[in-house]
């Protein structure tokens, strides 16, 4: 999985999946710092409800 992808795909549906947090919360000890940034603003948008936990219809 890549964030920067995951990170676009959440905002473009407005959906992140407990599968993909899990990802995100296993995985953050090894982000660069990009990708920390990416994490942390995944967060404001969970945090502001422009995100939500969920599941994807027809995702590929």
């Amino acid at each position: 999985m890549n964030l920067g992808l995951l990170f676009l795909e959440s905002v473009s549906t407005g959906v992140i999946t407990s599968e993909e947090m899990n990802w995100v919360t296993f995985n953050q000890l090894h982000f660069s710092r990009v990708e920390e940034a990416i994490a942390l603003k995944l967060g404001r948008l969970l945090d502001q409800g422009l995100i939500q936990i969920g599941c994807r219809l027809g995702h590929n």
